[in-house]
């Protein structure tokens, strides 16, 4: 059975919160792995993600992994962050070097963590936790090339990651040529593939540019002319998740991690299309059976 995950990220407002909870309530049933929660740049949303991990554990089933980056902040703050989460429950860790707050370059910390590789060392030494990193199938925008990429992620695997996530991908292949070069370098722990299904197109070519994902012709193409158009929009992505993750399944890849944006709807089609996860019977439900 191909194993899944959810990504989501701590609401802003009471709306989003309400949104945010529809959107899990509506997930949780497929049973997932674990669902991830993100950390915002420079650990903007620290409490809300602490807060969101907390009523995870306390209110629904499912095992949160929480972000952590360690930009714009003292190991001594991101230590109490990590106790935090301990104290809460949390037994997995996403573990990022993570973004500073206004997007730039990066810049160390004076008292903080020099980056990924010394904070998933700092999470090992102290034991308890999961450790699950970030990869890139096309490379960081940062990184000198997609060598020095697969160098890092063995940095981190040798500090004590098990498993990484992949930046989302639209072109498919380039999960394929990935996935081949790490077995060329001699890597074997899990590297999952992030799929973001999503109708807002001009969103996601936004995120793609920022980082470093192709956005395919093809795929630009689907969407040409459709601004107005959501639900035309909504098929297309359904459309295209599904077919990126069948072609992952049939290679192999037996875990999906999905890039929700706090949105079941299209998660949730391409799951039961694929018949990924449990599929609750709704009908019987609303009969109260």
């Amino acid at each position: 059975m191909t194993g899944l995950s959810f990504e989501f990220f701590p609401p802003k407002n009471e709306a989003a919160e309400a949104r945010l909870w529809d959107a899990i309530g509506r997930l949780a049933p497929i049973g997932p792995d674990f669902v991830s929660v993100t950390y915002g740049a420079g650990g903007s949303t620290r409490d809300r993600t602490h807060e969101c991990v907390r009523r995870l554990i306390d209110e629904t089933p499912l095992q949160p992994a929480a972000h952590l980056t360690c930009v714009a902040a003292s190991k001594a703050e991101v230590d109490e962050v990590i106790d935090a989460y301990a104290a809460a429950g949390v037994k997995h860790i996403v573990a990022l070097r993570g973004d500073m707050p206004d997007m730039a370059a990066f810049a160390l910390h004076p008292q903080g963590y020099s980056g990924s590789v010394e904070l998933v060392a700092a999470l090992a030494g102290r034991g308890g936790f999961d450790i699950t990193v970030s990869a890139y199938p096309e490379k960081h925008p940062e990184s000198a090339s997609l060598a020095a990429d697969i160098d890092l992620l063995k940095a981190k695997i040798d500090a004590g990651a098990s498993r990484a996530i992949t930046q989302f991908v639209f072109d498919t292949a380039a999960h394929l040529r990935f996935r081949d070069a790490l077995a060329a370098a001699g890597i074997g722990i899990p590297v999952i593939p992030g799929i973001m299904p999503t109708t807002n197109f001009a969103g996601a070519k936004r995120m793609a540019a920022a980082c470093g994902a192709t956005m395919p012709d093809w795929l630009a193409a689907h969407y040409d002319g459709l601004e107005n158009d959501p639900d035309t929009r909504k098929h297309i992505a359904a459309s295209v998740a599904v077919d990126q993750c069948r072609i992952l399944i049939e290679e192999g890849f037996e875990h999906l991690h999905f890039y929700t944006l706090n949105q079941a709807d299209l998660t949730f089609a391409v799951c039961r299309i694929l018949n990924l996860g449990q599929q609750p019977n709704h009908n019987k439900a609303a009969r109260g059976q």
